[in-house]
């Protein structure tokens, strides 16, 4: 029984040990997950169990004794629940790359770091099948062993929703003061809460979650350009929208348009808030398609396909029927931040490409599994400088921001603005930084915007045939940062870096 703050005013304005023991939990459960690909191994005879068995086991030991002697005596605080939230995806990143390395896999543990992250915030950049800055050359994606190709995967799945929601709808210890982590966690400006309890919400929103991920298996296993391990595979990518795919040519190499379509169908509901899709489950339509985020998501997706489609069938000179397809499914990729490739973009007309670029900043809803700006921050900030422009005109009026019929509080307009500044200023950041290293304008900004955005790839050197391997070090750090940033929403990772995060 954790016991009240009120029962302890002697605690420090950050307790470290609350933090740790929170962490170790955490680093304990990824241990039970690093013991799937296990199973993936058995089945398929590759022998590359002893890796994941080993760092499952430095999970349970290093997680089990962090539970052990810091396990929480007091509520946990929103101070606390930020620093847990910013500190786990790095800290679980360093233990998931342990088996890249323990196996020989892959040599270079950054690059094992960096693969993680990728996967973990659905991003999808990866640096498989590509020469590092220092020679050596990482295997391309069909030459891994299908445990990797499955914990890849099983990395977006379980990032998609987030690691932390997941462990409050199944570890009882931390549904008490578990609310400070759900909205650190989750995406968006705001949290839907379906439930009074945050533990309760949590299990409804994987139960969704994990239905769709298993019809979009039994639809993809269906066609015979698919076993059953691709079918999971890319449906745990899909759901997550995270992008790994199981081959080097991503999705383009199965070549089926029932396939593609199957997918941009599961990607465009993974953009959707999660929260809308178990209201509809439960007969509450109106709620669904009367919400002004999901329609906007619909009409800005809509927009995209028309766009880009028209660009490759009177630019490019595809037939109307592969120019939808093409175009449907590589704007839904985008705006949903999944990454999924069917073609190169990048050899498209320039109109075309342009279009698809913009996306590239749009994001899909509050309480999806997608990253980038998020639909709902874009609507208050179009409808705040239509504000601002009939305040020119009627300087005396009260003009109050509003989506549909409901006003926008002050507060969260300024919340979006400053979101929407500190984004922007991370990304021509991340930019520079990259630049730094000799590429040129339109790598730096692709490389920024897809880890930033978890989109996964980019444009120029990191376009959707390139991987991030050639990238130095340093800039492979850079970029893990900002997977995390953008997968965080920004602000739980600033925050603590704050000087008044740290004052009592």
């Amino acid at each position: 029984m954790l016991k009240s703050p009120i029962s302890s005013l002697n605690r420090p304005k950050i307790d470290f040990l609350i933090v740790l023991g929170i962490l170790g939990s955490f680093i304990f459960f990824m241990g039970f997950a690093l013991l799937l690909p296990v199973v993936i191994d058995l089945i398929y005879g590759e022998n590359t169990w002893h890796a994941f068995l080993i760092s499952a086991g430095i999970a349970f030991v290093c997680g089990g004794s962090l539970w052990y002697f810091f396990k929480p005596q007091y509520e946990i605080r929103i101070r606390e629940g930020f620093l847990v939230v910013s500190l786990t995806w790095l800290i679980l990143s360093l233990v998931g790359g342990l088996p890249f390395v323990i196996s020989g896999v892959l040599p270079n543990y950054t690059d094992a770091v960096f693969e993680t992250m990728s996967g973990l915030t659905t991003t999808g950049s990866t640096i498989m099948g590509g020469t590092s800055h220092n020679g050596i050359f990482n295997p391309m994606i069909e030459e891994l062993p299908k445990s990797f190709l499955f914990w890849r995967s099983l990395a977006h799945w379980l990032g998609g929703m987030g690691i932390i929601v997941l462990s409050l709808a199944i570890l009882p210890l931390l549904g008490i003061g578990g609310m400070q982590l759900f909205q650190a966690e989750s995406p968006g400006p705001t949290t839907d809460k379906l439930t009074p309890r945050v533990q309760e919400t949590a299990k409804l929103l994987w139960v969704v979650y994990l239905a769709f991920t298993a019809l979009e298996f039994l639809l993809l296993w269906a066609h015979p350009a698919m076993d059953w391990f691709e079918a999971l595979n890319h449906s745990f990518a899909t759901l997550a929208t995270g992008g790994f795919s199981t081959r080097n040519a991503s999705v383009q190499a199965f070549d089926s348009a029932y396939i593609d379509w199957v997918i941009t169908f599961f990607m465009f509901l993974a953009g959707i808030n999660f929260a809308m899709h178990f209201r509809l489950l439960r007969g509450d339509k109106h709620s669904f398609f009367q919400n002004r985020e999901t329609r906007f998501y619909a009409l800005v997706t809509l927009i995209g396909i028309l766009g880009v489609s028209f660009s490759l069938w009177y630019f490019d000179g595809e037939s109307i029927v592969n120019a939808f397809r093409y175009g449907a499914f590589q704007v839904v990729s985008i705006v949903t931040t999944t990454g999924f490739g069917t073609d190169d973009y990048e050899l498209w007309y320039s109109f075309g490409a342009f279009f698809l670029f913009l996306l590239f900043f749009a994001g899909g809803c509050a309480g999806s599994t997608g990253g980038g700006i998020k639909m709902i921050r874009w609507m208050i900030l179009i409808r705040n400088t239509g504000r601002e422009i009939k305040q020119i005109i009627h300087p005396k009026a009260i003009l109050p921001v509003r989506i549909g019929e409901q006003a926008i509080d002050v507060n969260i307009q300024r919340t979006v603005l400053s979101f929407f500044i500190l984004y922007m200023a991370i990304f021509a950041t991340g930019a520079f930084i990259i630049s730094l290293f000799g590429y040129d304008i339109m790598s730096s900004i692709g490389a920024s915007i897809a880890a930033l955005g978890n989109i996964g790839p980019g444009w120029g050197d990191f376009g959707p045939t390139d991987t991030f391997s050639a990238l130095p070090l340093v800039g492979k750090w850079v970029l893990i940062m900002l997977m995390m940033i953008g997968r965080l929403e920004v602000i739980t990772v600033l925050i603590i870096f704050s000087p008044s995060f740290w004052k009592q």
